[in-house]
């Protein structure tokens, strides 16, 4: 088939990369020309494992191109997928549609033939009937069928989730659709994708309300981590109990820092915003979204715990900055409170991350950017692991600090706490009894 992806971001970037080795031929459009020019030469703008791999493997196969025409990628397309940021708006839950609403409205300028017009990005319900509106303004409605195809993509492994994933959801006001986006679709299908058929606006709401569950999930078992901590209790003992029940299950129940990223944060708030249009109060949600960020004030004030108030000219190392491993995304990362509250405490702060160095911190004085682990970690008084990265989970930390009586926070729990007792190492970490 003949796909274009309007949005060359996350979401559509690796959608489209993914629909070409499937065979497709995908034409992925972004206003940048910069990044159109990059991605010609295979060099991906976003840090996603194996994705550079499957853009050059594909571009040279001639499957997938980069344009900035989008009047030439809608003329040459059968299916149209909308991939553009919905972020939240400043000050307040609700969505920015703004643009969504652009796309549709350029869109239906280049519309002479039958189209299908699939929205990929996350957005409210009645989202798709606004983009119906839009482009039936100046295009026959017998031109054009508008779908709800929501993404189930996760940073750091959205390669594998886009080709086995659990389901693919199809939400249409028309039931002629389901058997063509089946057929595009018909690989992974045969993969064992259950291919779930619903309404426009059931396939917008099940988007929202399945990251409003993860993030409940993440949220729920942060606080218990906290009741751990005081009454002595291991919160992975906990962990394992609820996650073995079936009902429950285990993803998404590891205590850490605060959920971030580009879904979580939104998508709650966006959820929230939606219910409050339709007068319905998710008192839930929203307590989730309170918990979430007072969780990033309550992990500073452990580190100032750790240290005995005593922060100030202090040598901090903090290994990973970024929301989670396996990606560059620095939205909502709870080292953007963190870092930030170090340095305000007089703290020497250097920083760690394999994704590389972060504009958001390039404004902040005492602070410094090390390539290395060996760097980062020499002479530090306290290191804080705030992300996962699989390099952090074996480091012989007494050699690489070279000095005794520094510390650890561990805020993944990626350690044992006996072991690193019998290595004479003070070591704290999340809902675990200190040793």
């Amino acid at each position: 088939m003949k796909i274009c992806m309007i949005g060359s971001g996350y979401v559509g970037l690796v959608s489209g990369a993914c629909f070409a080795d499937l065979g497709n031929k995908v034409l992925c459009v972004d206003k940048d020309r910069t990044k159109i020019n990059k991605l010609k030469s295979s060099i991906s703008p976003i840090y996603e494992p194996g994705l550079d791999d499957l853009i050059r493997n594909n571009y040279r196969a001639k499957r997938l191109d980069f344009t900035d025409d989008i009047e030439k990628a809608v003329k040459d397309s059968q299916i149209i997928f909308i991939c553009v940021g919905t972020p939240t708006k400043k000050g307040s839950n609700l969505v920015d549609l703004s643009q969504v609403y652009s796309v549709a409205k350029t869109i239906s300028k280049y519309i002479k033939n039958y189209k299908i017009i699939v929205s990929k990005s996350t957005v409210p319900v009645t989202t798709g009937d606004q983009i119906e509106k839009i482009i039936g303004k100046k295009v026959k409605k017998s031109l054009f069928d508008v779908v709800s195809n929501p993404e189930f993509l996760r940073e750091g492994e959205a390669i594998r989730d886009f080709k086995y994933p659990d389901r693919i959801v199809i939400g249409s006001n028309n039931k002629k659709i389901f058997k063509k986006m089946e057929l595009l679709y018909e690989p992974l299908i045969k993969k064992g994708a259950k291919f779930f058929c619903t309404s426009r606006k059931s396939a917008e709401l099940i988007k929202y309300a399945s990251n409003a569950f993860l993030a409940t999930k993440i949220t729920f078992i942060n606080e218990i981590a906290n009741l751990c901590e005081t009454a002595g209790i291991n919160v992975e003992d906990i962990s394992v109990g609820m996650g073995s029940d079936a009902r429950i299950g285990s993803r998404f129940l590891r205590a850490g820092p605060a959920y971030g990223g580009s879904c979580f944060p939104k998508d709650t708030k966006g959820l929230v915003s939606t219910a409050d249009k339709f007068k319905s109060n998710l008192s839930i949600v929203k307590s989730v979204i309170k918990s979430n960020q007072n969780r990033k004030i309550l992990l500073t004030k452990r580190v100032k715990k750790i240290m005995n108030n005593k922060i100030k000219n202090k040598n901090i190392t903090v290994l990973g900055v970024t929301f989670k491993a396996n990606t560059d995304d620095m939205r909502e990362s709870s080292s953007l409170v963190l870092i930030p509250y170090l340095i305000k405490k007089g703290a020497k702060v250097k920083y760690h991350d394999p994704s590389g160095p972060k504009k958001e911190f390039k404004k902040n004085k005492n602070l410094k950017f090390e390539r290395t682990l060996s760097k980062a970690c020499y002479g530090a008084d306290l290191i804080i692991i705030n992300t996962e990265w699989d390099e952090f989970k074996s480091i012989d930390f007494k050699k690489l600090v070279k000095k005794n009586n520094f510390k650890i926070y561990d805020m993944r729990n990626l350690y044992n706490p006996t072991e690193l007792k019998k290595r004479k190492i003070k070591y704290y970490s999340v809902g675990r009894q200190e040793l």
